[in-house]
């Protein structure tokens, strides 16, 4: 009996425990944990000496924004969009698909995070970004519960780019979908009208003209 309660006593500990993990808080928690992991960068930090960092473990508070003159960019440069015609698409598993237009975007809710673009090898660039709350956005097109990735393509054409990212990081805006940069519009050359700004994440999975996204 003693060795059957014992057994029980284990069980509900490790049940109680996986609650704990997908509980929010948990979620909150494990964040904290990796931000106290980050190298928090001095104020007057030179940006050429981050080139080879990985930007998962750095803390950019203190550092300067790059001016726009001196943003540096990688990649199609020169796609343009005929903007009455342009949407974007909201799609996959949801309740509601969407197509957005620029207009329509620009009157959701926003969020604006400064984040660094780390190009490994080749520049940095540390600008304060604007864009969409992603939370407002999904909830508008009504995921569907079990839906865990969220794949974002651009630009539409032979030169599109594909990449997927967590919804976790997504709802948390650690991944957004920015249409100014700096207090201005997004150049073309940097993906004007959307791209997306991926925190922790290299350069080259942040998509430029973003045209579709999808839930899976």
């Amino acid at each position: 009996m003693n060795r059957r309660r014992d057994f029980l006593k284990i069980s509900v500990g490790v049940l109680a425990g996986v609650r704990f993990f997908f509980n929010p808080l948990f979620s909150t928690l494990r964040w904290a944990y990796a931000k106290a992991q980050k190298t928090i960068l001095p104020k007057k930090t030179k940006r050429e000496r981050l080139i080879s960092k990985n930007p998962k473990m750095l803390d950019a508070r203190n550092l300067e924004v790059t001016d726009l003159k001196d943003f540096e960019t990688m990649g199609i440069s020169d796609h343009a969009v005929e903007l009455d015609k342009w949407r974007l698409e909201v799609m996959g598993r949801v309740k509601r698909p969407l197509e957005l237009t620029y207009k329509e975007i620009l009157s959701f809710p926003t969020y604006e995070e400064k984040v660094l673009l780390v190009c490994p090898g080749f520049f940095i660039n540390h600008g304060r970004w604007k864009g969409i709350d992603m939370k407002g956005l999904t909830e508008m097109a009504g995921v569907d519960k079990d839906v865990r990735q969220v794949t974002f393509s651009g630009p539409k054409g032979s030169n599109e780019k594909v990449e997927r990212f967590t919804l976790e990081d997504v709802l948390s805006n650690k991944v957004f979908l920015a249409y100014e940069v700096n207090g201005e519009p997004l150049p073309k050359k940097h993906g004007f009208p959307l791209r997306i700004v991926a925190e922790g994440y290299y350069g080259d999975d942040w998509v430029k003209y973003v045209y579709r996204m999808t839930l899976e």
